[in-house]
């Protein structure tokens, strides 16, 4: 069913709005909410969550990609609960691909002390801008949807080798970007 049509559901209140939307996108939430959490329980919660979130928001808001506004609800409801789940233990998976950015954002200062995170997404979207399509889908898959490097090797059919080389060129253009624009001492 078109996005469209399953938002107009959302706005008459249709319980099938969350049925379309669950056998639209049902997979790909689950996977970021599984790639975030380790979990197939927690991230199950997390995406019914996520539905019950899109009900409550839709209407007023009108979604446009819907895909990118349930992975986004969906993702945050992972990330909230990862940080739940793991004050004290470390998960793997997510874990490591922040770790890889910290050297990007690592300052004297947080990155929230000196940006609003309305600005952080601008200047994100500039730096994705400036990559070209390729390694914009690595840095998007590995960082937003926390895909592991052999999903993305998988995905794009390339070595993992070449995934990692790539993103690491990637995190270091990102630290320099971030020193360009006065982001980063």
């Amino acid at each position: 069913m078109d996005d469209s049509k399953i938002i107009d559901l959302f706005y008459a209140r249709s319980e099938q709005a969350i049925m379309e939307l669950s056998t639209k996108y049902g997979a790909v939430c689950s996977k970021v909410a599984k790639n975030i959490l380790n979990n197939s329980h927690d991230a199950e919660e997390c995406v019914n969550d996520a539905y019950l979130g899109a009900w409550n928001t839709i209407p007023p808001q009108n979604p446009n990609p819907l895909l990118t506004y349930i992975c986004r609800i969906v993702r945050n409801l992972a990330i909230m609960k990862y940080h739940a789940n793991t004050a004290i233990k470390r998960n793997s998976f997510y874990d490591v691909a922040l770790d890889e950015l910290e050297d990007c954002l690592a300052s004297s200062e947080t990155v929230e002390d000196k940006l609003t995170a309305k600005e952080l997404s601008a200047t994100l979207d500039q730096f994705l801008d400036t990559l070209d399509q390729e390694n914009r889908v690595i840095f998007v898959r590995r960082y937003w949807y926390s895909d592991s490097i052999s999903e993305i090797a998988e995905r794009l059919h390339m070595s993992k080798n070449n995934v990692s080389v790539r993103l690491s060129r990637t995190r270091e253009r990102l630290k320099n970007y971030l020193k360009k624009e006065g982001y980063i001492l």
